[in-house]
């Protein structure tokens, strides 16, 4: 029989090994044609690539600073970040909003890390990036 401590240390590598990235912390590795999916089934009916919407354009997301879409209208807290939107902040953000900007618009939590991952990807691959 497997002691409890073993069977516990035998997932844990077993996780990892598989996970390189949750094992250092990271996000998830996304793949950009399942996000490109879940974009579509879950961001569209708000943002869009290229035009805004109720929330703004997403394409050239990676490196822009955050709040600065032009014409868009943003909360303050978004006006008033001073970082520009990378693989860890939108992992963050996608989270959850709320807490991650207090006053933030957007109220949509994408809770799935790999779904999370994969959309990242997607807007990482339309930014150029």
């Amino acid at each position: 029989m497997i002691a409890p401590k073993s069977l516990v240390l035998a997932v844990l590598v077993a996780t990892t090994a598989a996970h390189p990235a949750a094992a250092q912390g990271g996000p998830a590795a996304g793949d950009p044609t399942r996000g490109a999916k879940v974009y579509e089934s879950n961001c569209t009916g708000c943002h869009a690539p290229d035009a805004n919407g109720v929330g703004p354009a997403h394409r050239g997301i990676f490196g822009r600073k955050a709040g600065s879409a032009p014409g868009f209208a943003y909360s303050p807290g978004l006006k008033k970040a001073k970082f520009a939107w990378d693989a860890a902040r939108l992992d963050k953000w996608l989270t959850s909003p709320q807490a991650f900007i207090p006053g933030a618009k957007m109220g949509f939590r994408l809770a799935d890390a790999q779904r999370r991952a994969d959309v990242i990807a997607y807007l990482k691959k339309e930014s150029g990036k």
